[in-house]
């Protein structure tokens, strides 16, 4: 009788101990739980940390995180608004604020990462469908964009005016897509906190409209160098023919101012030499004459003199050559 009472005491303390057990949880910092009976859920929320009291058996605890949690998705392409196809891969930060509706409608983490698929997914495509390519590139809409500084200030002013005018930056864009979320999103009990581009690539479509603006982005500083060369190729080549010039005039004019001195030099001393007598002065005009005659009668040339020039006086004294006879 002992024996069968001390068993029984046994067995009633374990079973005591197994409800007292299945009766208590625990609730942590990071968590929130709702309890379910029969797979309904009962009472409001437990939001505060501690040990807590359930039915046991017919009460199940389903714990719900309360942290921040992320969401990071897979990168997609989608057309902006002037038709060019880009890479869009964004992150996002959410939280859990109505455990009771969350539990409803989405029960789990792995739901609710698939729901904000779809619809952060949906409100990204639109806004990037909404924009120019350069309005999801640029972070702000006054950004100064860094340009090469071999550009000249002229290439500058022409190239950006060519440009799509910018009305609000990436910055505006994902405020955008943060908005429309954030009330979709709101139903399940979900706050979403932030949302930002992670990456953007430029589609294969893209890529070579990119590189054709870097190669004409090269092609005009090249060009500009040349033409800066060639210039400065003709200035040097003007100031090589000027200065030859001066140098050539500068000689000549030497060569002249030389002559001119040796000239009046020479006339100086033939007017010393012949002016010494009334003999050297006929004797000099004689020389003279024969000067003249050497410089102006050829094998055929013909004079026609008067008969008081000075030429004359010397020729007619001359006698003829005889014509020699047979």
């Amino acid at each position: 009788m002992t024996r069968i009472t001390s068993t029984t005491i046994l067995l009633l303390t374990a079973l005591a101990g197994y409800l007292l057990y299945s009766s208590v949880y625990t609730v942590s910092e990071v968590e929130q739980v709702i309890i379910t009976q029969f797979g309904k859920p009962v009472g409001e929320p437990v939001t505060e940390a501690g040990l807590k009291l359930k039915l046991p058996f017919i009460q199940e605890v389903n714990a719900i995180d309360k942290r921040v949690l992320e969401w990071d998705g897979n990168p997609s392409d989608m057309p902006t608004k002037d038709k060019l196809y880009i890479s869009v891969d964004l992150f996002a930060r959410w939280r859990i604020t109505d455990p009771l509706q969350y539990f409803l409608r989405l029960r789990d983490e792995r739901s609710a990462q698939s729901r904000l698929d779809d619809i952060l997914g949906s409100e990204t495509r639109n806004a990037v469908a909404k924009h120019e390519l350069i309005e999801i590139i640029r972070t702000t809409k006054n950004r100064v964009p860094l340009r090469d500084a071999l550009l000249s200030a002229g290439e500058r002013a022409q190239d950006t005016s060519a440009w799509v005018a910018i009305q609000k930056g990436r910055k505006q864009v994902e405020s955008e897509i943060f908005m429309a979320a954030a009330d979709k999103v709101r139903v399940f009990g979900i706050e979403l906190l932030d949302i930002r581009f992670k990456r953007i690539n430029y589609n294969e479509s893209v890529r070579p409209k990119i590189y054709d603006r870097m190669i004409s982005e090269r092609r005009q500083i090249a060009e500009r160098f040349l033409s800066e060369g060639n210039g400065e190729a003709a200035r040097i080549r003007g100031d090589r023919v000027r200065d030859l010039n001066k140098i050539q005039s500068e000689a000549y004019r030497q060569v002249e101012e030389i002559r001119g001195l040796a000239d009046a030099k020479a006339t100086e001393i033939y007017a010393r030499a012949y002016n010494q007598s009334p003999e050297s002065v006929a004797f000099y005009e004689f020389t003279r004459s024969l000067q003249a005659y050497q410089a102006v009668i050829g094998q055929n040339t013909t004079l026609v003199l008067s008969t008081d020039s000075e030429l004359f006086k010397y020729l007619k004294g001359i006698a003829p050559a005889e014509s020699a006879h047979p």
